[in-house]
């Protein structure tokens, strides 16, 4: 081992005995059972619904409620004490206006305060007195520890332990110490979550999420497509700029573009003002504030919704030219319109255009910009790349995520393993060279990393790949021939919309295709799953999310409300804790006032995936797997001090 390395681990451990404390701590760490880890995928902005998921631990907070309180608390009271676990401090509001007389608040506040000592010390029952000091708020660890250690005490401190509680009350800090205990309780039944990617697009909030998940104290991110398309932006790709804004503007969200990251989008308004009318392809979808927008409003957004469509259309083709390798020269549809009467040759048929829109087109070169499409995209792109506030959240993406993670023998993706019809690994070409599975992954995230870190270049092989995972045929991110968002604008006929699925979402049924996926990015099958998102699992028809013996977890059950009348539900998640796993359906989330009022839940059926046959301990995980090599290291020291001597 480096001798640098030992000398400054001997600055750390300046004494045989820290040493030989810290390797008998991580090995008694190392026989705890390990945390409960909580899977959440394809959140789609639906901050709302991902903050009370997030809040309840997909029911970890409630069972843990009804484990400890059953034989003393009614339903009722079981819901309103979660309730308040979830929503401390807006519980709290309506809990003390309900109460008359100082001397019953006092008491709820003595009995509330008891069970929240209980429940913290519940929870924390497979911590450290180390971590659990860490989840505590601060100002509060001296008497909170104080209480938590009382049912280890003899009766003589029972005096002691109501005082403590009495004088946090009428010292009027008995709402802040409930509020603390709470967001502790929250921390302590979740120790790591996983973001089976695609944070942004479609719902109004992905800001909110990622400034959630910022504060978070243990997280990772599985980068979705609609991620990619925001890193790729901030990298400087102006094509999959103009794909964010579109897709804000179809969904009536550019309050996130203009309010949330500062972007100003007058110039590209003044540019749709003067080249596009009304169009009802281009009017907005799933509007939330439709009673909200005026009529002139919903015009502006139409006319922006096709301004940066046709310029989208019209960056995709330089690409598509100047990558041979990317095989998309058949979507170089602007190419293919006959500009007199508007149609177009698709798949050898002749197809009538509607919706038209082609104003700023040239026929005789339909791929040219505009000078004013020039320079709105040039502004646009300044600002994006300019936004503080993007700048932190595209960082943390980068910095907390990947294209996919190996995590205690799972592997999660957020969409596929490009594949052949026999299960083989499909293969990808790259400048003479095959790509295919693990191997192909690592090219793509290589290169998106790349581009990340070199914005100032728009139009080399890095960028363009960025937005080929968007939309191309072996992306791991699309996972379909085609992206027919063209079509689906222009053309009535729904048999030219469709776009046809990798093989990978048919053959991810099969136990043994799965398998070898496990074997190719080298887990053990026997111990392994493939937890997957991207794809809505339409559990209303009867669509399973666990597929393949169990192989295969599915945790897209539609969070974004655009999906929810497709799926039946309100999306699923994971939890998978020293026991096992268990995927669990979620109902629409209305609102925390619904909550807050009925100690309404969201929660449906929990399945279990995976039960352990032997408790599973610290030990088997990759937290594990790190503090045997610091143990190893500490080890090594020991005898480098005794060699030095």
């Amino acid at each position: 081992m480096d001798t640098k390395y030992l000398d400054l681990l001997t600055e750390k451990y300046d004494s045989e005995e820290k040493v030989v404390t810290e390797i008998i701590n991580l090995d008694a760490i190392l026989n705890l059972p390990k945390g409960t880890e909580h899977f959440v995928s394809d959140l789609h902005g639906e901050y709302h619904a991902f903050q009370h998921v997030l809040r309840n631990g997909s029911g970890n907070v409630k069972e843990k409620i009804r484990d400890l309180f059953k034989d003393e608390l009614s339903k009722t009271q079981i819901d309103e004490f979660a309730t308040l676990v979830y929503y401390p401090e807006e519980k709290l509001k309506r809990v003390v206006n309900s109460f008359i007389h100082t001397t019953e608040l006092d008491t709820w506040y003595a009995d509330t305060i008891e069970r929240m000592i209980r429940l913290v010390s519940y929870a924390s029952s497979k911590y450290t007195n180390s971590k659990v000091r860490k989840a505590l708020p601060q100002q509060f660890v001296y008497i909170i520890e104080e209480l938590l250690y009382e049912k280890n005490e003899l009766n003589n401190k029972t005096d002691y332990y109501s005082s403590i509680i009495n004088r946090i009350i009428s010292l009027g800090q008995a709402n802040k110490l409930i509020i603390g205990l709470s967001y502790t309780i929250q921390r302590l039944v979740v120790d790591h979550l996983h973001v089976v990617g695609d944070i942004y697009d479609r719902g109004p909030y992905p800001d909110k999420i990622i400034e959630t998940l910022m504060e978070y104290h243990s997280v990772d991110i599985q980068w979705g497509n609609h991620d990619v398309l925001w890193i790729g932006a901030f990298a400087g790709s102006k094509v999959c700029l103009a794909n964010i804004i579109r897709i804000c503007a179809r969904y009536d969200n550019l309050d996130i573009i203009e309010d949330a990251y500062g972007i100003n989008l007058r110039p590209l308004l003044n540019l749709a003002n003067k080249y596009y009318n009304d169009n009802k392809a281009f009017r907005p979808k799933m509007n939330a504030k439709k009673e909200e927008n005026s009529e002139e409003n919903i015009l502006q957004i139409t006319k922006i919704h096709q301004a940066i469509s046709i310029i989208q259309f019209k960056l995709e083709m330089p690409i598509i030219k100047r990558r041979p390798d990317f095989q998309m020269h058949h979507r170089l549809l602007l190419e293919k319109i006959n500009y007199g009467n508007n149609t177009i040759d698709l798949n050898e048929k002749n197809y009538s255009l509607e919706n038209i829109c082609f104003n700023t087109i040239n026929p005789k070169d339909p791929s040219k910009l505009l000078k004013e499409e020039e320079q709105v995209m040039d502004k646009l792109l300044f600002s994006i790349q300019h936004s503080e506030k993007l700048a932190r959240h595209i960082h943390f993406l980068m910095n907390k995520g990947n294209l996919y993670l190996r995590y205690n023998s799972n592997l999660l993706i957020h969409g596929c393993i490009p594949l052949n019809e026999d299960g083989t690994m499909k293969t990808m070409r790259i400048d003479g060279k095959d790509y295919c599975g693990k191997e192909l992954f690592d090219l793509f995230e290589y290169y998106l990393r790349y581009s990340f870190n070199h914005p100032e270049i728009s139009d080399d092989f890095a960028t363009d790949l960025v937005w080929y995972l968007w939309t191309g045929e072996n992306s791991s991110l699309f996972g379909k021939k085609d992206m027919t968002t063209f079509e689906r604008y222009f053309i009535k006929e729904k048999e030219i919309h469709k776009e046809k699925k990798n093989p990978y979402y048919s053959l991810r049924e099969n136990e043994e295709v799965c398998r070898h996926i496990l074997e190719e990015f080298g887990l053990n099958p026997d111990q392994g799953h493939i937890i997957n998102g991207h794809t809505p699992v339409a559990e209303i028809n009867g669509e399973n999310p666990i597929k393949a013996n169990g192989k295969m977890i599915v945790i897209d059950g539609g969070f974004s409300k655009a999906y929810q009348s497709k799926t039946g539900i309100a999306g699923y998640t994971l939890l998978y804790n020293s026991y096992g796993m268990q995927l669990v359906a979620h109902k629409r989330f209305t609102s925390k006032e619904d909550v807050l009022e009925n100690g309404t839940d969201v929660l449906s059926v929990k399945r279990v995936v995976d039960r352990e046959l032997q408790r599973k301990k610290v030990l088997e995980t990759n937290v594990g797997q790190k503090l045997l090599e610091q143990m190893n290291d500490l080890n090594r020291l020991l005898e480098y001090r005794y060699i030095k001597k």
